[in-house]
């Protein structure tokens, strides 16, 4: 979750076959994943048409703070969807239904027709973008590690994990960060994976890993919720792979073929971002100046692979 493809962000495992958890109505519930081909029709799809006339956008998203949650009052908002909800309004969609999933079923979920966007801050990478279509993003986050407090391995980011004979990285399911960890030659027994934010926290407080991996904006929002606790958070990094840097930039994720909308998307997100709209909007949420991006999703889809 983070991200927190990563992020949020976080690397698609694998977007076909296993069991598929997204929240329909008020409960969890599970659904298989068999891709349907709601979009690509060559002609830049009709999804905004549809949209409109339904006049409600079904936003996916993982449950993690700051990129999208569930506030105390019920309402779906944090930095992907607050922007998102903006940018579908100036396209004439005033309406907005949840819809929650693990985040590494967040791209089946989409493809499945589960919901209509992923607005979860997930990081635009290669392989995603083989797998649906990003709009440009709104952000450009750095990675920190969440620590015990004192850091008694003295761990300062992803190459001191390695460089250390036995120390652990946390890292959340189906994220970057895992696959970061494991490019940089991090022995998998020492990459222990959690299935979300809170339990990779619980994991470092617990000592079942020495540090936990996720944005800055991850790990500080997360803390928020647990004062007190006996941690904290390392200066932020960038990864550095084969000398390519590895950047932790998030977009909203829709089903091949949907260019249109994305096109629209874009034309309105760009307004947003030139106007500051979209620094106001993410303030809130942790995000600053420093985050804001020009970076595209073409070129980021184009980037060297990380493998």
């Amino acid at each position: 979750m983070s991200d927190a493809d990563v992020s949020r962000r976080r690397f698609l495992r694998g977007s076909a076959g296993g069991a598929l958890a997204v929240a329909l109505g008020g409960g969890l519930v599970t659904s298989g994943c068999t891709s349907v081909n709601i979009a690509a029709r060559g002609d830049g799809g009709q999804l905004l048409d549809r949209l409109r006339d339904r006049g409600v956008v079904r936003m996916g998203f993982a449950n993690e703070r700051p990129f999208g949650y569930i506030n105390h009052g019920g309402e779906l908002t944090g930095q992907a969807p607050s922007v998102g909800k903006a940018v579908f309004r100036k396209l004439g969609i005033d309406e907005f239904e949840p819809k929650l999933a693990d985040f590494g079923s967040l791209i089946p979920g989409l493809k499945a027709g589960l919901f209509d966007v992923i607005a979860a801050g997930m990081y635009i990478t290669p392989p995603r973008c083989a797998e649906i279509e990003f709009s440009n993003p709104d952000y450009n986050a750095p990675e920190a590690l969440l620590l015990p407090a004192g850091n008694p391995l003295g761990l300062t980011d992803l190459r001191s994990v390695r460089d250390h004979q036995s120390a652990r990285i946390g890292v959340l399911t189906g994220s970057v960060e895992e696959r970061y960890a494991l490019a940089l030659g991090i022995p998998r027994d020492r990459v222990v994976v959690f299935p979300d934010q809170a339990s990779g926290i619980d994991g470092v407080l617990a000592n079942r890993s020495d540090s936990l991996m996720l944005t800055r904006l991850s790990l500080n929002a997360a803390l928020e919720e647990r004062p007190g606790a006996a941690l904290e958070i390392s200066e932020t990094f960038f990864v550095v792979i084969d000398g390519v840097q590895q950047n932790g930039a998030g977009g909203f994720g829709f089903r091949k073929g949907e260019t249109d909308i994305v096109d629209a998307f874009n034309r309105e997100l760009a307004a947003m971002k030139a106007q500051g709209e979209v620094l106001e909007i993410v303030q809130p949420f942790g995000f600053s100046k420093n985050e804001m991006t020009e970076l595209t999703a073409q070129e980021l889809c184009a980037a060297p692979e990380v493998v």
